[in-house]
């Protein structure tokens, strides 16, 4: 295309795009219209979720760890009812995460409803993605049980990991009252429960708090259209896997899990896209439907 930004330029907004920066932000810096912004960020996020469809399988995992992470798009759930022109996909959205405890791999990830249709849905993504029989944790949410059961069926070491909270004075939505202590209950199989744990996937959550704007508490950088949050997601989690130097590993998830040879950069990334130009895309499906 005659009008494409240089690689350079499209290289800083996708970086900007996933350590923190809001579009406006990235807009101002870059000298770009926001237009620009929002175009760069769908055809990043498409891409990279077919990318993540195609090459994340096949994992040699030992132990998987589950989460979700709350966020929300144009409204609150409980706001969508008087909120002006709401779009079917408005309210709360939760993000589906299953992450291998040694590689840190992000194996699979799923936005919608904290309800059993998505965790079904999640939980047949997560067993369809994995090579070996598997010691899976999640927390105590109740959609998790038959969820693993009909993915898996006898066929995993299944706990979950229960938090105990006490009266804190002061506690409230985003400060959780004290916890004095934690309940580890085998549900399937024979699970180790020395690694019954959910604290990998929950750094994970602060991770992605603090790579994504859409996700920050109390301001209005909140996801407008689900259509925006899935393409951050996408987009997020394909740096995550294959772009991102992990500290304590030395190297990328996705090395760490053989997965790939090398430290990728964002020009893989922008390289990723240029090459889904020339095929045909695929319609994405959306799963987030508003439950009022």
């Amino acid at each position: 295309m005659a009008n494409k930004l240089p690689l350079a330029k499209r290289v800083q907004i996708l970086s900007m795009l996933v350590e923190g920066s809001s579009m406006r932000s990235i807009s101002r810096v870059v000298d770009v219209s926001i237009n620009t912004v929002a175009k760069i960020l769908q055809d990043a996020g498409e891409a990279c979720e077919a990318f993540h469809n195609e090459t994340v399988k096949d994992v040699r995992s030992k132990r998987i760890q589950c989460d979700e992470i709350w966020a929300f798009c144009y409204a609150k759930e409980r706001n969508v009812k008087t909120a002006k022109a709401a779009p079917g996909e408005a309210g709360d959205v939760w993000t589906w995460t299953a992450i291998d405890a040694d590689s840190k791999l992000i194996v699979a990830w799923e936005a919608g409803r904290r309800d059993i249709e998505t965790a079904h849905s999640f939980m047949n993504d997560v067993a369809g993605r994995l090579a070996t029989r598997v010691q899976l944790t999640t927390d105590a949410h109740r959609a998790y049980l038959d969820a693993v059961e009909e993915a898996f069926g006898g066929d995993i070491d299944y706990a979950k990991l229960v938090k105990l909270y006490g009266d804190t004075p002061g506690a409230g939505k985003y400060s959780p009252g004290e916890c004095i202590g934690i309940k580890k209950e085998r549900m399937m199989g024979k699970p180790d429960m020395a690694h019954v744990s959910t604290s990998y996937v929950e750094r994970q959550n602060l991770t992605m708090r603090m790579s994504m704007r859409r996700f920050t508490r109390l301001t209005n950088a909140f996801s407008k259209k689900v259509e925006a949050h899935i393409n951050a997601l996408a987009l997020y989690f394909v740096f995550y896997n294959f772009v991102r130097m992990h500290k304590t590993l030395r190297c990328s998830p996705a090395m760490a899990a053989s997965l790939t040879g090398k430290l990728w950069s964002m020009e893989d990334i922008v390289a990723l896209i240029d090459a889904r130009e020339v095929a045909p895309a695929r319609p994405r499906v959306y799963k987030v439907r508003n439950s009022n």
